[in-house]
């Protein structure tokens, strides 16, 4: 059953009144594809924007933030923690992100920290594009999410 479902088939958002507040988590990745010349000039932190780690970060953590205004039925979620890395694969020319949420409310923070990735992404393509428009944006999705009723998952595909 859809849950974002009424019994006409019309959208609306969940009622989550009855549910208990637990923590919960969520972590998501993605990767973004670069170019040598991309590489070279964040290496040299030669951007002209700024540090793109540390802008992607801050954009990361707001958009978490601000996933209800930006995903039509997610609730408005008190987050209590998020943290935005980035790897470096300077061989195989990607950046992966990765977003780990938490909180202590009653329904999850998936929504939030796919966003948090999203958002970290788009601002290194962004920060990057004026040196190489030649980036490709992949490999977004969840890696774990914990507590709640529908109890801890973990992808089987890393």
């Amino acid at each position: 059953m859809l849950t974002h479902l009424d019994k006409n088939g019309n959208a609306t958002m969940v009622d989550i009144s009855d549910k208990k507040t637990t923590t919960r988590t969520a972590l998501a990745s993605g990767v973004i594809h670069i170019t040598p010349e991309i590489l070279e000039a964040i290496k040299k932190d030669s951007i002209k924007k700024g540090n793109v780690f540390t802008v992607a970060k801050i954009a990361g953590i707001n958009s978490a933030k601000m996933t209800e205004a930006i995903i039509p039925l997610c609730h408005q979620i008190p987050l209590d923690y998020i943290d935005i890395n980035f790897d470096l694969h300077e061989r195989n020319l990607i950046i992966e992100v990765l977003a780990n949420v938490k909180t202590s409310h009653k329904t999850g923070v998936e929504m939030e920290a796919l966003v948090a990735v999203n958002a970290s992404l788009l601002t290194i393509y962004d920060m990057c594009k004026g040196v190489s428009k030649d980036m490709q944006i992949t490999d977004i999705k969840l890696l774990k999410k914990t507590g709640g009723k529908s109890s801890d998952w973990e992808t089987s595909s890393k």
